[in-house]
């Protein structure tokens, strides 16, 4: 089979991808000194040696963004790899084994579906007293509910198939069965929820730490530098708009990667 080169739109979603990996795990390497606040200075627009300009405490507004990235890309993948493997786990025995597992965890799924996330975030993360680990681990368990729903349907359109059978014939152990044979057939669905599952982490992340929920105070962060620097439009614009902007693209690119590599692995599957 002649394998089709990606499109300029995800080439350029890869570019941007790229980028932000690349910030979220050498920024502190890149911009050692992001955080280091010069009063003398204070807000200045964009210019020489400040290219976004700076903030009402002196910090350069890029090389906050630059270090920003490590708290709101890698918080954003620890969310979404926790809830791709808590759905998994959820929703592969649930498709596969039906019966009570099916019907605990669908009735946990539609209960957990049936409020706002983003406010049950808020509720929990605003009562823990906040900070980025609860609010990881919040969106970790919100987040997982519609991952196993998502399987649970691909597992359920998966066990009829002649090689499930077949793998019944051999007197395979379920687990068996369910991990060697079925999940490998599941993974392009389970890929893209976690693709596009990151996309709405990176925004959740970013607004718990908006409203004060998410890092600390003065931290480097997308969401907090937002927060910090809205006061801002009309003095030096881009030190709101530039962490928007990077939010807002960033999850724009992983979601067109997501539906790219989705697409491959499923021409890839069918083509076996």
């Amino acid at each position: 089979m002649r394998r089709r080169l990606p499109g300029p739109a995800v080439l350029v979603a890869l570019a941007v991808v790229a980028v932000a990996m690349t910030a979220a795990l050498f920024g502190w390497l890149i911009v050692p000194d992001a955080t280091r606040q010069d009063l003398a200075i204070g807000i200045t627009y964009p210019g020489p040696g400040h290219p976004l300009g700076t903030d009402d405490l002196g910090r350069d507004v890029l090389q906050l963004l630059v270090a920003g990235a490590r708290t709101a890309v890698l918080g954003a993948l620890a969310v979404s790899a926790g809830s791709m493997l808590l759905g998994n786990l959820i929703g592969l025995p649930a498709g596969y084994l039906g019966g009570w597992a099916d019907t605990v965890a669908m009735r946990w799924a539609d209960l957990m579906l049936s409020v706002p996330a983003l406010l049950v975030a808020i509720v929990v993360a605003g009562t823990m007293g906040g900070g980025f680990g609860v609010a990881v681990a919040v969106l970790i368990v919100l987040f997982a509910p519609t991952d196993a729903r998502v399987v649970r349907g691909a597992v359920l359109e998966q066990r009829t198939r002649p090689y499930v059978e077949a793998a019944r014939l051999q007197n395979l152990s379920s687990w068996r069965i369910m991990s060697r044979h079925v999940w490998p057939n599941v993974v392009p669905v389970a890929l893209a929820g976690a693709f596009l599952n990151f996309a709405y982490a990176l925004v959740s992340l970013a607004s718990l730490s908006f409203l004060g929920l998410g890092v600390a105070a003065g931290s480097p962060d997308w969401g907090r530098t937002l927060s910090d620097n809205k006061g801002q439009l009309f003095t030096n614009p881009w030190a709101a708009v530039a962490p928007g902007l990077a939010i807002m693209i960033t999850a724009a690119a992983v979601t067109v990667v997501g539906d790219w590599l989705q697409e491959r692995a499923e021409a890839r599957r069918l083509a076996r």
